[in-house]
């Protein structure tokens, strides 16, 4: 059993540093294992579909990635959990679209933020390949939402003025 982890609320520090990334000699260690197994258990234990190290008060650049239908995201497509870490976004689509996003970090607020339709990310996986991929609509909203946390970014300041 994954140990659920305190979850950092807007207006906390470490919500607004950039973090820092993980270094190649922490790859494939136990200590990144742990850490993403409590970020996964705990973004799950709040319905989340995404989560950022910092979040949970680790300022490393590392997230989670994992569409899935659920009480706070119905519509969502099911995609199986992808932990990236040092994750790049390489490209965004010209495309672009609105959609509402909600955060473990700013509970009880939603809001309508525009995000490229596509990104294409490459990251390090936990055992330190390399991969470089596309992820297109909600997806894609969810890596550009987790790699804004790693830059110190809550969604709310990209909300769509209404």
């Amino acid at each position: 059993m994954s140990v659920i982890l305190p979850v950092a609320q807007r207006g906390e520090t470490i919500l607004t540093l950039n973090a820092a990334p993980v270094a190649d000699s922490e790859l494939n260690s136990e200590w990144l294992r742990h850490l993403a197994a409590a970020m996964y258990a705990t973004m799950s234990e709040r319905n989340g579909v995404g989560i950022a190290a910092p979040q949970v008060y680790v300022s490393k650049r590392v997230i989670i990635v994992a569409s899935r239908a659920n009480p706070r995201y119905p519509n969502a497509p099911d995609m199986n959990a992808v932990v990236m870490i040092n994750p790049e976004i390489l490209e965004f689509s010209q495309a672009t679209c609105l959609g509402e996003e909600g955060c473990l970090s700013v509970p009880n607020e939603r809001g309508q933020v525009e995000r490229a339709q596509a990104v294409k990310v490459r990251y390090s996986t936990l055992q330190g390949d390399v991969v470089e991929t596309r992820y297109e609509g909600f997806p894609a909203r969810i890596v550009q939402h987790e790699v804004d946390h790693l830059n110190g970014v809550l969604f709310v300041e990209r909300m769509a003025e209404v």
